[in-house]
């Protein structure tokens, strides 16, 4: 992992917004929320504020992942978000290309995950202390040596799809933390968050929103 922090400097790209809630999608090598000293201050909630001085976070996606992320636009709405990501009551699929050919087409990664103190922000699996991680995968399509894949993280753990991936040897191309050799050389990580399903927190209808992979 780079220690200089160059985020893209792509323009805002609005999804959804209304009265209640805004969706963006992330680009990839942005923080979710201003990191440690004032190098790390560029982020995408600093960058939303800019345009909507009243979004408040509600979750986080990794520097490294791109995506669908939502805002709460009034306290309201972040406290009704942010019981639906505790209970997890929401519904996110996420687009991956891993190394490797993944088989069977579909299956389920059930493993405990930790911080990797010595290491951090590495977390590792731990069948002791982890806290319960569970994703659901299926293939998409695969090639010699890479599949595209969909996952659907049952749990939010921190790095949950990134050392799920690793757990069954098939890690997420581009990863700076988990993948090495040829399976690290690409441009970027290539993770993305491709739908987030909620319920509005007005009226409680479902919202759900979804944009395209970069890659």
């Amino acid at each position: 992992m780079s220690d200089t922090y160059a985020p893209p400097q792509d323009p805002l790209v609005i999804l959804h917004d209304d009265h209640e809630v805004l969706l963006v999608d992330k680009p990839s090598g942005l923080l979710s929320v201003p990191g440690k000293g004032e190098h790390l201050a560029d982020c995408l909630i600093t960058r939303v504020q800019a345009v909507f001085p009243q979004a408040l976070l509600v979750h986080r996606l990794d520097r490294d992942t791109s995506g669908v992320m939502v805002f709460a636009l009034t306290p309201h709405a972040q406290r009704h978000l942010g019981l639906q990501f505790e209970k997890r009551q929401t519904k996110k699929t996420y687009i991956a290309r891993v190394w490797g050919q993944l088989a069977p087409k579909t299956g389920t990664v059930d493993l405990p995950l930790i911080v990797d103190w010595p290491n951090r922000p590495k977390q590792k699996v731990d069948h002791e202390t982890g806290k319960p991680a569970m994703t659901d995968w299926r293939v998409v399509r695969s090639s010699d040596d890479e599949t595209r894949v969909r996952l659907m993280p049952k749990t939010g753990r921190s790095h949950q799809l990134r050392v799920h991936m690793l757990s069954i040897g098939h890690p997420i191309l581009g990863d700076p933390f988990y993948a090495d050799g040829p399976a690290r050389a690409f441009p970027r990580l290539m993770l993305h968050s491709e739908t987030l399903q909620i319920r509005h927190p007005d009226g409680g209808a479902s919202l759900r929103i979804t944009a395209k992979a970069p890659f």
